[in-house]
């Protein structure tokens, strides 16, 4: 542990200024990332299952469906279902209406964060730039005509170990959270067809049950 601190330290000793503000961003990203798994990790192991749940209970006991989704309140898809399904005798279009606005809602949670992946991605490469140009003026201000196996040596090797780790350090960090980005981005792609698919099914089911239910209150008003 020892030795991987010294490391960790010798790195950011030789990368500069720029390496403070890049071993910022990868703390940030790894908590991020963290935080964003354990999310993504929760939603996609539960999610579709409860989705087919509800739905299988909704067509005999709506009551028994609304219940159940209350027991997973945490979960994108069971918050979206009660906004609809805690309306009092909506109509179809409001039952709509009710799945699509909290649709909307949900989506900031499930994108969460991506603006801050996003702006570490395209901010890391260009820093680590910036690491290499201060590297390298370092390394032309030290040079001397003359004197290249002399004093200025030290200064020239240490302008150029400078730019070196600098870039190399922006684009690990760059690297590393354009693949989380893009591995959230799917799971977002996927949860979200997931629940257009679902809302579509229950308002169907709705739509049905509302039909029925309306055609039997003529029925009995023509008796």
């Amino acid at each position: 542990m020892k030795d991987l601190i010294q490391t960790m330290t010798d790195l950011i000793a030789a990368g500069g200024i720029v390496a403070w503000p890049l071993l910022f961003a990868s703390i940030v990203s790894l908590a991020l990332v963290a935080e964003r798994l354990i999310f993504w990790l929760r939603t996609i192991r539960r999610q579709r299952r409860v989705a087919r749940e509800v739905l299988q209970l909704y067509r005999h006991s709506p009551g028994a469906a609304l219940n159940q989704v209350r027991l997973h309140s945490d979960l994108p898809i069971s918050r979206i279902f009660l906004e609809a399904m805690e309306l009092d005798e909506p109509t179809p279009e409001e039952f709509r209406l009710a799945l699509e606005s909290a649709a909307q809602a949900e989506i900031p949670v499930m994108k969460r964060f991506n603006t801050i992946f996003e702006t570490i991605v395209s901010l890391a490469p260009l820093l680590g730039l910036l690491g290499t140009i201060l590297g390298l003026m370092q390394s032309f201000s030290s040079l001397k005509l003359g004197d290249v196996g002399g004093s200025s040596a030290s200064g020239v090797t240490g302008g150029i170990s400078e730019a070196l780790v600098s870039t190399v350090m922006g684009l690990v960090v760059a690297i590393f959270n354009q693949l989380f980005f893009n591995m959230f981005r799917s799971f977002y792609l996927r949860q979200m067809a997931l629940i257009l698919e679902a809302g579509g099914q229950l308002e169907l089911l709705y739509r049905h049950r509302y039909e029925n239910t309306k055609q039997t209150e003529v029925n009995y008003a023509a008796t």
